[in-house]
């Protein structure tokens, strides 16, 4: 009888083990689902969340991770969705889409070993996919590798013949290796399909200027201009075009309005002085050249760029995110809030010295406020300290895993500090957390060369 009540016992335990399972597989399933109707809605926010909440409730559920990571390249967080599609992978190392977004997101950060690398294992588990083929010759194409770029995009156009993405690709691979009979000939073809593409209108553009038909190149910038007038490479070639046929101040007015778009064009300034020398007689400064020269070698920044950096991304954090988020209802017997408040006075009069003793306090009388390290990393973040920041932002995200705020003000301090990988994981995890302010730092700062070579 024992023994019958013991077994019933474990059978029901079972279950309702069998069912829970079930039931949260399904929940995560649902948010999922969500997730993935948001992001063809272009909710990305919204899609960022649903697939949050359905990995939380399944963390081995690889396609979650794989459409988490395609919501962050649309949001601009390459570095975020990157280690995403790790998790992916690793999940289900079959899988050739995880493989294949996570090379063309390598190709953004120039990390294009890493990508090809990717392509190659996307293209050992599906062979038959023209956009493996595709993508990877973009990475090569990047790199230089034009001859092996140039293959792949053939392979492309044998499996999918006349796709206007490849042949666009495989022109402009053709106009750098100067076969621009052969790049004239994929254009046309493009530009037969879809009369309106810019990409295809400036790369015949270019094959006609680079083959000697001045006419033809002009034509086709033009119409390209109208079509992306925000666009500095078009007016310069244009003006390259005007110069060959020795119009120099229409060439000359190109060329200011490429420096107009992007002062930092140095072919642009070198060449407005050229045509400066030509329509004036004479060089009354080089001030173009001297700019495009010291442009075009200098590839490093300052210390005080990162300065500015800092200065004009944590006063914000302070001035804003920590007076919405301080709120008091009643102090309490502590009176650890009141230093924290006071310490905000006190920084906000200029006093930070006062204010760290402050916080100094606060911390020393309750040592388990995550909000009070964060808000001493921002004083000490400010006057120049950061790896005091660092250090509260680390106290502070042990107190508080899910602190927002804290995870950008660490990205912040981890990327002016010089690690720049570790500072936009940082920055993509506090947007996955709900600051949204992180993301506009991620496109600004993050999808640039940050991998690792």
């Amino acid at each position: 009888m024992n023994k019958f009540i013991f077994f019933s016992f474990f059978i029901t335990v079972y279950l309702c083990s069998v069912v829970g399972s079930a039931q949260t597989a399904s929940s995560a399933n649902e948010q999922s689902e969500d997730g993935l109707r948001r992001s063809n809605s272009k909710d990305y926010a919204g899609a960022l969340q649903g697939f949050s909440l359905s990995i939380d409730m399944n963390s081995q559920a690889p396609l979650a991770y794989y459409h988490w990571a395609l919501v962050k390249t649309n949001l601009g967080d390459i570095q975020g969705a990157i280690a995403d599609l790790d998790q992916a992978i690793e999940l289900n190392p079959q899988d050739a889409n995880p493989f294949l977004q996570r090379g063309i997101n390598r190709t953004k950060t120039d990390d294009y070993r890493g990508a090809v690398q990717d392509f190659n294992r996307a293209f050992e588990l599906d062979q038959a996919n023209p956009m493996v083929y595709y993508q990877r010759g973009l990475c090569q194409l990047k790199a230089n590798f034009n001859a092996s770029a140039l293959a792949d995009f053939n392979k492309a156009d044998a499996l999918l013949p006349d796709d206007t993405g490849i042949l666009t690709a495989r022109g402009n691979c053709k106009n750098q290796m100067n076969d621009f009979k052969g790049a004239l000939a994929d254009f046309s073809v493009v530009l037969s399909k879809t009369p309106n593409q810019t990409d295809a209108l400036a790369g015949r553009g270019y094959a006609y200027y680079r083959a000697d038909n001045n006419k033809g190149a002009l034509a086709d910038f033009t119409k390209s201009i109208e079509l992306a007038p925000k666009e500095p490479e078009l007016y310069y070639k244009r003006g390259l075009v005007k110069a060959r046929m020795n119009d120099f101040e229409a060439a000359q007015t190109d060329f200011d309005k490429t420096i107009v778009l992007d002062p930092t064009h140095y072919r642009a300034l070198f060449s407005r002085e050229y045509c400066k020398g030509r329509t004036e007689g004479k060089r009354e400064g080089l001030a173009d050249l001297d700019k495009s020269i010291e442009m075009g070698t200098t590839t490093t920044k300052t210390r005080l760029y990162y300065t500015d950096f800092l200065i004009q991304t944590v006063m914000p954090l302070l001035s804003y995110v920590v007076w919405d988020r301080f709120r008091i209802s009643e102090l309490t017997e502590d009176r650890s809030e009141a230093f924290v408040l006071r310490g905000l006075y006190k920084n906000s009069l200029g006093d930070a010295k006062g204010a760290l003793l402050d916080l100094n306090q606060a911390i020393d009388i309750n040592p388990v406020s995550g909000e009070s390290y964060f808000i001493r990393g921002i004083i000490k973040s400010s006057i120049g300290d950061q790896k005091g920041g660092i250090n509260d932002c680390n106290s502070a995200l042990k107190l508080t895993p899910t602190h927002a705020e804290a995870y950008y003000l660490r990205g912040i301090l981890r990327y002016d500090g010089g690690d720049e990988p570790a500072g936009c994981l940082d920055l993509s995890r506090s947007g996955e957390l709900g600051y949204s302010q992180a993301y506009a730092l991620i496109s600004l700062k993050c999808n640039r060369n940050t991998a690792l070579r």
